[in-house]
């Protein structure tokens, strides 16, 4: 389940705890992203990283093993990606 947003230089989307690490990986992949938020139902954010340039899988393997862990406790989660 995923719903987006758009608001200029920022879009949101809103996913089910399942879906949050195929989301994000498939916004890395398209490359114009330049921070991911993750934000619970509450609107609080639980995660914020920059996505650069060059970014590696070894440097990436951390981060997606920590949203692993919040996807396997969140039932509805918004993720924000900032634009270039």
């Amino acid at each position: 389940m995923e719903e987006k947003k758009d608001e200029g230089k920022r879009e949101y989307y809103r996913v089910s705890g399942a879906d949050i690490l195929k989301k994000i990986e498939e916004v890395i992949k398209e490359g114009n992203a330049r921070r991911i938020i993750i934000k619970n139902e509450k609107d609080e954010t639980i995660m914020e990283f920059p996505v650069t340039i060059g970014v590696v899988g070894v440097v990436l393997a951390p981060i997606l093993a920590a949203i692993g862990a919040i996807a396997a406790l969140a039932t509805n989660c918004t993720i924000v990606v900032e634009k270039k």
